[in-house]
């Protein structure tokens, strides 16, 4: 009984942790497009939700792509956006200045992927 008690101490614990590890979308200002331009220096393909960096203008940008289903079902795919290959990107950057952007869409080639 002891150790049953323990481990839900300890997942309600932990709870607020990993809820905080994640940011919200709040932190990111919808009434202000960035776009950027280049190729992405990182690809991670991964849940919740894929990540990038690209070089701009001196800074080195954190992206938040989308999750890997919503990508995959999209079109896109990890060959498209490899480091090295050129793309544009179109997202809302943090309001708290911080070099780093939800990204809304990826124009590889001629094509425009939607991702929210």
């Amino acid at each position: 009984m002891h150790k049953g008690r323990m481990a839900v101490a300890l997942a309600l614990i932990a709870l607020p942790a990993a809820a905080l590890a994640h940011h919200g979308w709040s932190s990111y200002n919808t009434d202000k497009t960035t776009r950027l331009a280049g190729p992405f220096t990182s690809v991670s393909w991964s849940n919740p939700h894929g990540t990038a960096t690209m070089n701009w203008q001196g800074k080195e940008w954190d992206v938040i792509l989308a999750p890997v289903s919503r990508m995959e079902a999209r079109g896109l795919t990890p060959a498209m956006i490899a480091p090295g290959k050129r793309i544009r990107i179109v997202g809302y950057p943090r309001k708290d200045g911080t070099a780093e952007m939800r990204l809304e869409r990826i124009i590889v080639g001629d094509k425009t992927i939607e991702l929210r």
